[in-house]
């Protein structure tokens, strides 16, 4: 099975119909016979049709013309050739071709087979200058055909019985490919789905040898045949293969899509000779709607840009560029963008913020698989690359269905206190797959190492192993168990062993189980797994409320002084600034607003108000723009700010609003909670809500605003996410009445929706 042999299929079709036409006195005159479609590209599988064109000149007899159709098509219908034919003028084809797209995309690859060569060259020639003429209306024609097929043929990568043909990232989708390139349009390589065509192809002709019928879907019972045909180990790796071209030919089509929307244009849409550039961090820039990682960048300085550059991507729904992802790949492969063992905290940051964006995460993923960058960062994801789950319930390759598991995931990160331990967990619970072993079993053992490498402290660790052992506990449990059954609850309890990992759990297990599939997902499901989940609740005593940072003795001692005091220290790429001020209504934020102006990105902060002073501790990451970090400067800033901080707002709107021609994605909406009893007169608000610039310092001046002192704050972005605890009192003192407490709350949740 290979090209050579389809190609010589061709070959013997093409010597047969010459003998035919050779044998019809005086047919060289006026008429020829060319090929069209995957017959005129010489790729004949053993149930292809012959896709052949007469063509004449307008000027012989009907009777004699149907005299030389008959004596060609009558001896292959005697032989049991299958024959796509149609008759017709120059002129009768070009109008064909301009009513009906099947037709003009025929034409593309004609040939001649016999007779006339010139009249066959000038079919040749008017269907590729009009196709490219028309293409302003031609490739909108062909995406719209193109989304109705995948609509009903569905996506051949994921498909238990695939069509190979039609199905999404099929041979006819390289067909399509091969007519955009052929307009002009868009430049497309498609070097990059040769190898995806010949598995493609090769799989075609053997199901055709296999089953000697003219199919091109791929049923369970013949996969085994087929594999065996092809000296595949088995049907999984058959399986395999051909969902990773799939996954090829899908990628290039859509990047090609991308670059046909938005050739020569800037964001606004509009047409422009100079292309606009917005730079988005040190060495990451957008323009033409993809970001870009600079030309000449030196991978080697900055091992983490690749993982940045999709972060931003994925959270401005953007692609990636296809020069930048394989300037990377080509960094990756020479070894100068390897990241270090452990990950700096910075790169762990940005992967989370890729998983965290949801949706638009999927095919920056996808892009970094197609050009391996991810097997450099990720060396375990390569055993799970496009295995095939031979599983009715499950609709996706594991690696694939892993991806869409932190899809629904991202949805749901308000409902837990670890954002990035759901997400990363949703991405990687099924690592263990592809072995006879149980797969959690494996999982477990899998996740330790990579998580350690990610950077993930102990703790951390062995949550991750919980979640991806049990991952599948609360589901089976609360679907084959009596939770009226005082054991079905100990049970869990057993194995859980505070509410953070139980929310975890609950909220990993709805992900799994959406991402699935309506097959093993059902609202019955989820509202008996979520009366799991509420008993076990009731079962566990602890809470999920941050703590009241603690502080030295040290510390304490500075904070007696009363004057304001800055500290920095440098923990590469972060900084660790500490602040000791006067306290005053409004100081986290004003502090907060100084640090945006500085340009630094706040990753966590403690703050506490002891006496008439206040401690601070925050750890910042200077952002491109920001000057070298003078703590002399800061000082400077802070005090002035607390002098008088009228002009600080003004400049807080005017840096949000230089973010606001920066695209970005869709997020869940903010959750704001408060808890009454669970602090000594202070009240507790805790703000869970997507990071975006000064968002500490707009939590802080509503509050301000709202006539309410913040007694100590707990402050952590992970990833995409912040998490703020908020300890609260009344100016003079006191916790805040449950009715005031709703008044903040509503303040806050309409302030950062």
């Amino acid at each position: 099975m290979g090209t050579r042999e389809r190609r010589e299929r061709s070959n013997e079709s093409d010597r047969f119909l010459t003998s035919l036409f050779s044998q019809v006195p005086d047919a060289v005159s006026g008429v020829a016979l060319a090929a069209v479609g995957g017959y005129g590209r010489g790729e004949l599988s053993p149930g292809s049709d012959l896709d052949i064109l007469f063509l004449h000149n307008g000027r012989i007899e009907v009777k004699s013309l149907a005299e030389i159709v008959n004596k060609i098509l009558y001896p292959l219908w005697d032989k049991s050739y299958k024959v796509d034919h149609s008759v017709r003028t120059r002129s009768e084809t070009r109008e064909s071709a301009s009513s009906d797209l099947k037709v003009a995309l025929g034409l593309l690859d004609i040939r001649l087979i016999c007779g006339d060569p010139d009249l066959v060259a000038a079919v040749q020639h008017d269907a590729i200058d009009d196709w490219r003429g028309n293409s302003r209306e031609r490739l909108p024609e062909l995406r719209r055909s193109l989304a109705d097929r995948h609509l009903r043929a569905g996506d051949l990568a994921y498909l238990l019985e695939p069509d190979l043909k039609e199905a999404r990232g099929g041979l006819r989708d390289i067909n399509a490919l091969r007519a955009i390139a052929r307009s002009g349009a868009v430049s497309i390589s498609l070097e990059h789905i040769s190898t995806a065509e010949s598995v493609l192809n090769n799989a075609r002709e053997a199901l055709h040898t296999v089953t000697s019928r003219d199919k091109d879907r791929l049923l369970f019972q013949e996969q085994d045949k087929v594999a065996e045909l092809l000296k595949y180990a088995d049907a999984d790796a058959l399986m395999s293969d051909i969902a990773q071209a799939a996954r090829s030919v899908d990628y290039l089509l859509e990047s090609t899509w991308h670059r046909f929307d938005h050739r020569g244009k800037d964001g606004l849409g509009r047409f422009l000779r100079k292309t606009r550039t917005t730079h988005i961090a040190q060495g990451i820039s957008i323009a033409h709607q993809e970001v870009f990682i600079d030309e000449g960048f030196d991978f080697h300085k900055d091992p983490v840009i690749g993982l940045r550059a999709a972060a931003i991507a994925a959270q401005a729904g953007l692609p990636v560029s296809p020069t930048s992802l394989q300037a990377l790949a080509q960094a990756s492969k020479s070894g100068i963008s390897k990241l270090p063992n452990p990950w700096p905290r910075s790169a762990r940051e940005n992967l989370i913020t890729l998983i965290g964006a949801g949706a638009p995460m999927v095919r920056i993923w996808e892009g970094l698989d197609q050009e391996e960058i991810l097997f450099d960062w990720l060396p375990e994801w390569r055993a799970v690359r496009s295995l095939p789950q031979r599983n009715a319930l499950h609709r996706h390759t594991v690696d694939r269905h892993m991806v869409e598991t932190a899809v629904f995931a991202a949805a749901l990160t308000r409902n837990v206190h670890r954002p990035d331990l759901l997400l990363f967990a949703a991405l990687f619970h099924d690592i263990g797959k592809g072995t006879q072993e149980d797969h959690s079993d494996r999982g477990e053992k899998l996740i330790e190492p990579l998580a350690r490498r990610i950077g993930f402290d102990e703790n951390d660790i062995a949550t991750l192993k919980l979640l991806v052992k049990h991952h599948l506990l609360l589901s089976a449990t609360a679907t084959r168990r009596d939770l009226d059954d005082p054991a079905t609850i100990a049970s869990v309890t057993s194995v859980i062993p505070d509410l953070q990992t139980l929310e975890l759990l609950h909220a990993l297990s709805i992900a799994d189980g959406q991402a699935t599939g309506r097959a093993a997902w059902s609202d019955w499901k989820e509202s008996l797994l979520s009366e799991l989940v509420s008993r076990v609740t009731s079962a566990l005593t602890d809470n999920t409320i941050a703590r009241q940072p603690e502080f030295t003795s040290e510390q304490r001692v500075l904070v007696d002084s009363g004057e304001l005091q800055v500290k920095i220290e440098a923990r590469d790429p972060d900084f660790a600034i500490e602040i000791i001020a006067p306290d005053k209504t409004g100081l986290l934020s004003i502090v907060a607003g100084v640090l945006n102006l500085a340009r630094f990105d706040v990753r966590s902060a403690r703050t506490q108000t002891i006496g008439k002073s206040a401690i601070m501790k925050w750890i910042v990451t200077p952002n491109q723009f920001a000057p070298s970090v003078d703590e002399g400067a800061i000082k400077a800033a802070i005090a002035e700010a607390l002098a008088d901080a009228s002009d600080l707002t003004e400049r807080i709107k005017r840096r949000v609003a230089d973010y606001s021609n920066i695209p970005s994605i869709p997020v869940p909406l903010p959750i704001v909670e408060t808890f009454m009893d669970s602090a000594t007169d202070a009240t507790i608000i805790e703000v869970r809500s997507h990071d975006r610039p000064a968002l500490l310092f707009g939590i802080g001046d509503v509050i301000t605003k709202s006539q309410v002192d913040i007694r100590s704050a707990i402050v952590t972005t992970l990833g995409a996410e912040a998490i703020d605890t908020l300890y609260v009192t009344e100016i003079g003192g006191g916790a805040l009445s449950p009715e005031r407490a709703q008044e903040l709350a509503n303040r806050l949740s309409s302030a950062l929706a």
